[in-house]
């Protein structure tokens, strides 16, 4: 399997990338973008990028402590990687959008 795979693969790691792409975020903002996900969910998913060296994760020194998330330099480069997928996806939208609202 494609080590690629490995770290974009799941239900949210791909919709985490797309979310960190943009500008650093607080975790409280990232869960508001991605409704559905649950805080476990969130957290260990963000530990998964964090381990891959694809996110980097910055604790301020304020009270009370202030975290916030952002793509590494490989986690950029991964996002712009995984642009040609996005780019597909904004093509067959059309197409696809049913279906997955069938799916559902």
């Amino acid at each position: 399997m494609s080590l690629a795979i490995d770290v974009v693969g799941g239900k949210w790691k791909l919709h985490l990338m797309w979310v960190l792409g943009g500008a650093p975020q607080r975790f409280g903002r990232i869960r508001d973008l991605l409704p559905g996900v649950s805080e476990k969910v969130l957290t260990e998913n963000l530990r998964q990028l964090e381990n891959a060296g694809v996110v980097h994760r910055e604790i301020y020194p304020e009270i009370p402590p202030r975290v916030e998330y952002s793509l590494t330099e490989l986690g950029a480069d991964l996002a712009r990687a995984l642009r040609p997928l996005e780019d597909w996806g904004d093509r067959h939208r059309g197409q696809l959008a049913p279906r997955l609202a069938r799916a559902q």
